[in-house]
Formats: structure tokens, sequence, C-alpha cells
């Protein structure tokens, strides 16, 4: 079979061209530019498109399917041109579920959570052994890829991405997928671009609820208010199983969960992960993976890239960075990361990034996310809000949304950096929070402030 991918550089675009590669077919891509990982991981598998750009010659009436990024734009000249020839077009969770529709579809949905209960479920099966298919939006140690097809797996485990499915395809991705079996983590407003309002965002889980496969079941997170209306409130013929955090306690640092054999250390933290893991063992019993073969493989789990992750340790500070944007999962990381230190000052440094987070409007939803930090920092760059199009906010607005006296702001990123290599870390703990990168932050140099 012969597919190609306009905006082949993605990062989940790029991880499903990999995986198709693997299983035989014959992949052609472009895209206008690649980065890393994307590009040394295309070129390794001979992938990498030889120069940048849209080129329509690329596309022929003998290929069998184009796959289509939302990176690319409606008027695209590859995509043109396929709609020209009438080739098959799919976006990106249209061929997944091609690819598992006759499978039994696990999907991971809700604003926050799903990345790391579907990087638990999958760690959970890997060490047990249990292969399924998979796709996931974080890379996981000991995973090759981001995407994993094969003709003879029975499960395939989808996390569900509420954002739009492609340029000319607006529904959200998770609405594609028709699950067998799903999870609802938590709602939370987010892509305020997409979802103008609060109710038309909640709307999207209850329409996901509503494309559970007659007679499947759902796992819900009984402790969200939202969640618990829309799984309750679906008249759709499905079994409906609720949650909850389990016990645990932290001592010295240290994160012991109350299991039926008595109490064990795990790697992840905070109650919101411990919900996660909640979530995490009701979907691997329903793959077979009993309770304390569960538990035995959690313990090991670290957490998927870019969640919580641990870049730097001293006997006396530790430094963690995570894709934390949206206010719920601001405060939810901010009071995990203060609960797992509590005799260290905490400093959070959260960069404004998405266009959510840059909305003047929307900018209100922050108030209180920062609160159990010591010391709170803000970045954004005035440039970023220029490219994204959105009116300027300020420094003053900012203050006002986050409505915390002593909030440090800054959005030069070179005074940022310097703010930082300033501090003396002794017995603190540094979490930095973001989609972006600070304007250019060398987070090796913050190891080194760190263990200095």
């Amino acid at each position: 079979m012969r597919v190609h991918f306009i905006a082949i550089g993605g990062s989940a675009m790029h991880n499903l061209a990999i995986a198709l590669h693997k299983k035989g077919y014959q992949i052609t891509g472009s895209d206008d530019t690649i980065f890393e990982p994307s590009k040394s991981r295309l070129d390794r598998y001979g992938l990498l498109p030889s120069e940048f750009g849209w080129f329509s010659d690329k596309i022929s009436s003998d290929l069998d399917a184009i796959i289509l990024g939302m990176h690319a734009k409606e008027d695209n000249p590859e995509l043109l041109k396929a709609q020209e020839l009438g080739v098959k077009i799919y976006s990106y969770p249209e061929f997944l579920y091609e690819q598992s529709k006759d499978k039994t579809r696990v999907v991971i949905g809700g604003s926050h959570g799903k990345t790391t209960i579907t990087s638990m479920i999958l760690h959970v099966l890997h060490y047990h052994e249990k292969e399924v298919d998979y796709m996931v939006g974080a890379q996981l140690e000991g995973f090759d890829t981001m995407v994993h097809l094969t003709k003879e797996n029975d499960f395939m485990i989808l996390e569900g991405d509420e954002y739009l499915s492609s340029p000319i395809d607006r529904r959200p991705k998770f609405h594609l997928y028709k699950p067998n079996i799903a999870l609802l983590s938590g709602i939370a407003w987010d892509h305020i671009n997409v979802f103008p309002t609060y109710e038309n965002y909640v709307e999207q889980f209850q329409i996901f609820v509503d494309s559970i496969v007659r007679g499947g079941s759902v796992n819900y997170n009984a402790e969200d208010d939202e969640v618990v209306r829309v799984v309750e409130g679906s008249e759709n013929q499905i079994r409906k199983i609720s949650y909850t955090t389990p016990e645990y306690r932290v001592e010295n640092g240290e994160t012991l969960l109350d299991t039926p054999e008595g109490e064990m250390p795990i790697e992840v933290f905070g109650a919101h992960n411990l919900n996660n893991l909640a979530g995490a063992k009701w979907i691997c019993q329903h793959l077979g993976i009993d309770e304390d073969d569960f538990y035995e493989a959690i313990a090991s789990f670290k957490g998927a890239s870019k969640r919580l992750e641990k870049i730097a340790e001293s006997n006396s500070a530790v430094a963690y960075k995570d894709f934390a944007h949206s206010p719920s999962k601001v405060a939810a990381t901010t009071t995990a990361v203060k609960e797992q230190y509590k005799d260290r000052k905490l400093i959070a440094c959260l960069e404004l990034h998405t266009y959510s987070s840059l909305n003047a409007e929307f900018l209100k939803e922050y108030e209180g996310a920062l609160n159990a930090a010591d010391e709170a920092v803000v970045f954004y760059s005035p440039h970023a809000v220029k490219i994204k199009q959105l009116e300027e906010v300020s420094a003053d607005q900012i203050a006002e949304a986050f409505n915390r006296n002593d909030l440090i702001i800054y959005t030069n990123p070179e005074k940022f950096q310097e703010y930082l290599k300033q501090k003396d870390f002794e017995n603190n703990a540094l979490l930095l929070m973001s989609s972006g990168n600070y304007g250019g932050l060398d987070f090796d140099e913050v190891k080194e402030w760190i263990e200095s």
C-alpha cells in the first residue's frame, strides 16, 4: 500500500509514518520544515523528504491514501492536487481507526492525564510482555515509537485527543475512534481558539461518551464533577465504572501507595498522578492484568517524557520540567511538587505559550494556579503573542489574573535565564512548566546550576 503524508514532520505524524513503514507500507511525505527529533528519526528509516516544501507532482492517482496533518493548510498544493485526482484523504485519527476497526479499541480521554494514563497502561502491558497496538502522545522508555501497528494484535490502545482532526476535518480526534473500552480522566476548559465557550468544550466529551460502542464500558474519575455529570448523564447503553484516588502518603520525599499487600514505594507522585494510576489499573484489569501484577509493574514506572520529568538533582535541590500549561494542570503539578518536597522552597516557573494561555479573556482561569509555590514566576514572549495574532497582553493583566501580589513576571528570555542562573538553589525545588522552551532555555545549563 502506497501512502503519502502531507506534513510528515509532526510529532504524531512522523511516528505513524515510521509505524506504517515497519508494517511494510511504501511511505512518502512532505513538509515545509522538520525539527528534531522528527528529522533524525525519519532520516534513520529513509523517510526524510529530500527537500522541504510542498510539491504537487508528488501526488498521483496510484497513491492508495493521503494522510493529512494539522500543520498543513486548506490551500496546500499537495492537498488540492489529491482532491482534484480523487485520491482517498484521511486525517490522522481516521487512518488509525481504519487500522484498528477489527480490534478492541481502548481510548483514554480527558483534558488532563490522558498521556500519563496511556503511558502507565503501556508500561504495565510491556512489563508483562502483553503485545498490543498503540498510539500515545509521548516518547516512552522501552518503546521505539509512539505508534505501533500490527495485523495480529487484538487490542489497540489510543490516547484520545480532543483537538481537531485535520484542516479539512474539524471534528475532535477522539470522536473518530469508536471505543469499546474508554476512560475519562477530567474536564477542564482548554483549546479556547477552537472551543470558544466552556459549554461547547464540554459538549465534545458528551459526544465522546456517546460514541462508545454499545455494550462497551467507560471508567471515569468520580472526583471530577463535570466528568460525573457527563458520564452519568449519557443514555448510551454502556457499563459505567467510577474510580477515585487511592490512599497514599509521602515520607522523606518518597510516595508510598497503599495496596492490599501493604505500602509500596512508587516513582510517580502527586494526587493527580495517583488518580491517573487508579484509572490505569482499571483499564489493565479489563485487558487481563490482575491487581497484583499491575502493582508489580507500576512500581517501576517513571513517567512519560516531559510529564513531571526530573532533569536535575543534588543533595539539597531538585528540578523538574513538565508539559503543564492549562490552569488545571498547572495547579495539580505545582501542588504535587510542593507535597513531595514539603521542607523545600518551591520555585514554580510557568511559560504562557499556547493560544489559550495568551488569550487576555482566558487568563482569568489561572487564578490560584500557582498558589502552592513559595516563589511564582510567569514568563511570556510578546513576540509569541504577535505570531499567534492575538491581542497583546500586559504584565498588569497577568498579575491581576493570577491574583498573587508577589508574582514575578518576565517577558525577556535573557532576563529570565539570568534570574535562574543567579538563584541559590540550596534546599529548593525548581519546577519549569511549559509546552515551549522559555525563549531558548538550555536545560543542560539548568542541570549545571542545580547540581553545582
